[in-house]
């Protein structure tokens, strides 16, 4: 009955639903693994973002090769800012809109100088691919509180004098024409004395897990739904080939009784395919009519 199966066409029509469903395995795990680093970053802002700070001689290590699961950690750092060594990076968009972040090197009570990440300013009305006014740290002595974030990568495409195109430190460094710890930098959390005129502060990162679960599920019965719709139309196809063997069967027993000659031949009733179209059923209907 489903010997039709073996043929080239339905085993060209399997071939095809294996491979969709694979493709949907595959995004689905993606989707998966991209719900599993969300995670990951949530658990790190709830463990991380609102901790005691640490003091500097604790985490010194981490502002050369950040752990990961140290990222957002508060430090509590003592120093002084290098206020010419300051920079403002460029295209960081905040909340949807355009801006720059402020950098600015920090020298440690220790001699070591990391960089402290102050805020967000956006674009500038008066001078184009320049903010209005970049605020000036605390003078002096100053006591900073500030969370770990990885150092970026290096951005093939330059910026304008006192500009950078990311957080890349070594760069930065180079710049500076002294060294700095390049691991990672600290985001200003807060800092003592403080100034009336700052940048923006950050947000804190949103803990939304987001729709990777269910968009990982969906591609997962995409893929299930194909086996489902290829079974169903095996299934059609062989019903339909019972009705037509039944039919040629009657067809071939009813035109000649045996004992008594030719008989007229009995009219069924039309038989209607599953999904038939509009012009199989009027055939059907004439073929039962004797047209």
């Amino acid at each position: 009955m489903y010997r039709f199966l073996f043929s080239s066409k339905w085993l060209g029509y399997l071939l095809l639903a294996a491979i969709f469903a694979t493709a949907c395995v595959f995004l689905g795990r993606w989707q998966m693994d991209r719900r599993a680093e969300s995670l990951a970053e949530i658990n790190r802002i709830t463990s991380n973002y609102s901790a005691t700070p640490l003091p500097f001689a604790e985490v010194r290590d981490q502002f050369s090769r950040l752990d990961p699961h140290r990222e957002w950690t508060q430090v509590e750092l003592k120093g002084s800012y290098d206020t010419a060594g300051q920079r403002v990076v460029r295209n960081r968009p905040l909340n949807g809109q355009p801006g720059y972040e402020v950098v600015v090197p920090f020298r440690l009570e220790t001699g070591e100088t990391v960089v402290i990440n102050r805020g967000w300013l956006p674009i500038g009305n008066d001078n184009p691919g320049r903010p209005d006014s970049v605020p000036a740290p605390p003078a002096g002595n100053v006591t900073v509180v500030a969370r770990l974030k990885h150092a970026e990568p290096e951005l093939q495409r330059g910026a304008p004098d006192g500009q950078l195109a990311s957080i890349d430190l070594a760069a930065y460094s180079t710049q500076l024409g002294y060294p700095l710890l390049t691991g990672a930098y600290g985001q200003l959390a807060t800092e003592s004395p403080a100034v009336a005129d700052m940048p923006i502060a950050f947000p804190k990162p949103s803990t939304e897990e987001g729709t990777h679960l269910s968009y990982s599920l969906q591609w997962f019965a995409f893929g299930v739904l194909m086996f489902i719709g290829f079974g169903y139309a095996a299934r059609q196809q062989a019903r339909n080939a019972a009705i037509d063997a039944e039919d040629a069967e009657e067809l071939a027993d009813g035109g000649f009784h045996h004992s008594s000659g030719p008989v007229a031949r009995r009219r069924h009733p039309p038989r209607k395919r599953k999904n038939a179209t509009p012009e199989e059923e009027e055939d059907a209907i004439l073929d039962a009519q004797g047209y």
